[in-house]
């Protein structure tokens, strides 16, 4: 197994591929490749964000969210806790069918815009 980059840049790259994909799936909502690479640009930007910080980084989906809330409380990124949840729900939901996912629940442009704005702010803490 190679090993994996302790570089905050390498995993800023790697989101903001995600994030282009963000991008042209919120009109029309392709809520299949919003759900998914929505939560791996946030993903991305928790791991860069804690390397920056001289935090270890996490690897399970539902701690990265505890991470990242740690981020927000200490560093003063914005809180995405209840971002990377709902993200992580329609990402099963699409992708496995096993959990319940109400469209009329979610706004895809504010799903998009909340990506983005982390992406900035964490693009800012690691520069």
């Amino acid at each position: 197994m190679a090993n994996v980059s302790s570089d905050p840049q390498h995993f800023l790259k790697v989101a903001e591929e995600h994030l282009k994909r963000v991008q042209a799936a919120w009109d029309p909502p392709d809520w299949s490749d919003l759900g998914t690479y929505g939560l791996y640009c946030l993903e991305a930007l928790v791991r860069a964000a804690a390397l920056k910080a001289g935090e270890t980084p996490i690897r399970a989906h539902w701690q990265k969210a505890d991470q990242a809330r740690n981020l927000s409380q200490r560093h003063g990124l914005p809180d995405i806790y209840d971002l990377l949840n709902d993200l992580n729900v329609l990402r099963k939901a699409k992708a496995y069918g096993d959990m319940d996912f109400d469209e009329s629940d979610y706004d895809a442009e504010d799903i998009s815009t909340k990506i983005e704005k982390y992406f900035n702010a964490v693009s800012a803490f690691c520069t």
